[in-house]
């Protein structure tokens, strides 16, 4: 706990003395979030996910049968 408290006031005292510093924090977190919010969709759209091979399939089916209707 100490020790995430000091690197925290170690943190805050390079932001607060140092531009560069903080545009180096604020990229870097700007950057990590990209990073995490990328993997995200990448998890939900990739096909060959097992879940959204699942849901692809669902919806194609959905449509199909919708379309096969419509031809009636």
């Amino acid at each position: 706990m100490t020790l995430l408290f000091i690197l925290f006031v170690v943190v805050a005292y390079f932001i607060l003395t140092d531009e560069g510093a903080a545009a180096i924090f604020y990229y870097g977190f700007k950057l990590a979030n990209t990073y995490i919010r990328r993997q995200i969709w990448w998890l939900t759209n990739n096909p060959r996910n097992p879940v959204v091979k699942y849901m692809i399939y669902r919806r194609s089916l959905s449509l199909s049968k919708r379309l096969m209707e419509e031809n009636k």
